[in-house]
């Protein structure tokens, strides 16, 4: 029989919760649980595990540009890791991160004791799983029956008419469409949990205004969540109907328009960017006020600052599209749009500056990581204002400087703050912390590595270098910024294996972390690390945005911040 004193919500891999006889019982509860912290955690494994594989695509990006007239791989090869890296970086590591965060912490935060439907919810995660596995069968499957194709090859958008039958034989680009179909409706499921998880689960006291403002991120992301995938999973089938059914959605020469399928994946592929940012500023709204000790600066103002950003991002996608030949009033309307949604993002960093202005900053490794992503976030703020006005966008289109802004909001932004959301709940969900001397050395190698990768990739782009190139030849003047680069890439890589190793050597001879050990304020740290199943063994009452400050002060209740 399985222990039965194993914590229910962590990864135990002690030598005697694998003890013979106990593992396949402890597989077992896994593979079928309904919690919701044991799903949040396969969720983030899940992610952590893509986002090694996407690394290592990248890597083989890297070597292969790493000096001119390099034939490292092929072309053909070199083709399927751009894409194959695009795609496992937004929908097999970001989205499942995300969504782990959420699933892990959101009713823990507003005192619920499991996600609203709770087989809804592993559904979700094993529709995202199995996703994965068919997009990576690809480079079996997509030979087919007839000997042709492999991974997809076409890029992570996929862009008509690459997708047509005559430009990509075999079955890799069916494994792309299905894929993102499966998780898409995972995604669909964590989302519709999520919004009625916070609001109808919210336990005494604690009105809409009160909840953290992680659980109003990840709110606004499920909201525009469903907004946004829908438009992804009808050009998926539209696609699949081009490709057997005879449909000619996207056949220019069939009387269809390669535009629509651009219109489709970025009604959706903008969005998506703050899908993912949204649960990073949520993290950093977090982490920020305790180790400043002080609340976070403009709760209302953050609040309506998110709900501004999900309606401003739907008008904006076709940024993306300036140089396909739109009308000059189109061009106006989405350089404008683009441009007023860095206001409510500008709100988000002004705000972050002040709660950290005169506070008791405590500078470890969870506040380094969120320190860093605010001045990511801004920096990458800056150069999207720059591609948001037409004539800059028509210049570096398709450009590596493109690529630079797109890594410095996806890297620089929230694989920190995620990094950085990772050091502050691990103990939550293991009982013990993270090594801080290992934890500082994975910063400062990957903050180094970062900026040597992705600062230096700027000047490329200015100089011309396109983003689909296989190699170059070193008369472009290419090769010293790209030598830097891939050094940049291999330092980060450095940095990931030090913060995997710190995760397991951390997760088996930790110190003990207790229930609270940042003195925390928000409910999760209210219970014990890990928590038991049902999360709280009496519902709580909350009287403030700080519930766990005035359990601890109950004669100090600071009403201040209602």
């Amino acid at each position: 029989m399985a222990d039965a004193s194993l914590p229910i919500g962590s990864l135990d891999l002690t030598p005697e919760a694998l003890a013979e006889g106990t593992f396949r019982e402890y597989l077992h509860g896994w593979v079928t649980t309904v919690d919701h912290k044991r799903l949040g955690i396969l969720y983030v494994l899940y992610a952590l595990f893509f986002l090694v594989v996407g690394g290592a695509e990248a890597m083989i990006i890297r070597v292969q540009l790493m000096y001119p007239d390099n034939h490292f791989v092929s072309p053909e090869v070199y083709n399927r890791m751009f894409t194959m890296h695009g795609t496992t970086m937004v929908f097999l590591m970001g989205m499942p991160l995300l969504f782990g965060f959420a699933n892990y912490l959101v009713p823990l935060m507003i005192g619920a004791r499991d996600m609203a439907f709770p087989r809804l919810n592993a559904l979700s995660f094993w529709l995202t799983a199995f996703g994965g596995i068919l997009l990576y069968y690809s480079f079996i499957g997509g030979f087919g029956l007839y000997g042709q194709g492999s991974a997809p090859d076409v890029g992570w958008f996929e862009y008509a008419p690459l997708t047509t039958r005559t430009y990509s034989q075999g079955h890799a680009v069916d494994f792309w469409a299905l894929s993102l179909f499966v998780t898409g409706w995972g995604t669909l499921g964590a989302a519709i949990n999520i919004i009625t998880t916070t609001i109808s689960m919210r336990c005494k006291g604690m009105t809409m205004m009160r909840i953290p403002l992680f659980c109003w991120l990840l709110l606004c992301t499920s909201a525009l969540t469903l907004v946004a995938i829908t438009p992804l999973t009808a050009a998926q089938v539209m696609l699949e109907l081009d490709r057997y059914l005879g449909a000619h959605f996207f056949d220019t020469q069939a009387g269809g328009s390669a535009l629509i399928w651009a219109h489709f994946f970025w009604i959706f592929g903008h969005p998506e960017v703050y899908i993912l940012v949204l649960p990073a500023f949520g993290v950093a709204n977090e982490i920020i006020p305790v180790f400043s000790r002080k609340p976070a600066f403009g709760y209302t103002a953050m609040v309506a600052a998110s709900v501004g950003i999900v309606f401003i991002s739907l008008g904006v996608w076709a940024h993306h599209m300036f140089t396909v030949g739109m009308t000059s009033a189109a061009n106006a309307f989405f350089t404008l749009s683009t441009m007023i949604i860095a206001v409510p993002t500008g709100i988000k960093v002004f705000n972050w500056i002040a709660t950290m202005w005169g506070g008791k900053l405590r500078f470890a490794t969870p506040m380094l990581f969120a320190a860093t992503f605010v001045v990511h976030f801004l920096l990458s703020g800056l150069t999207g204002i720059m591609l948001s006005a037409s004539p800059w966008d028509w210049q570096l289109h398709n450009s590596y400087f493109v690529i630079a802004h797109f890594h410095y909001v996806l890297v620089g932004a929230i694989v920190f703050s995620m990094l950085a959301g990772i050091y502050y709940w691990f103990p939550k969900v293991t009982g013990r912390l993270m090594d801080e001397k290992l934890g500082k050395w994975h910063f400062w190698l990957f903050l180094i590595g970062f900026h040597l990768t992705f600062d230096f990739l700027h000047v490329p782009g200015i100089l011309g270098m396109p983003r689909w190139v296989y190699t170059y030849e070193a008369s472009r003047g290419w090769a010293s910024w790209n030598m830097i680069a891939s050094v940049g890439g291999f330092i980060q890589f450095l940095a990931s294996g030090i913060f995997v190793w710190n995760l397991l050597y951390s997760g088996l001879h930790g110190a003990e972390a207790g229930p609270d050990p940042w003195d925390a304020w928000t409910l999760e740290w209210a219970t014990s690390s890990p928590p038991p199943e049902y999360n709280f063994a009496v519902e709580p009452v909350v009287a403030s945005r700080r519930p766990l400050w005035d359990l601890k002060h109950p004669s100090d209740t600071d009403t201040q911040y209602e």
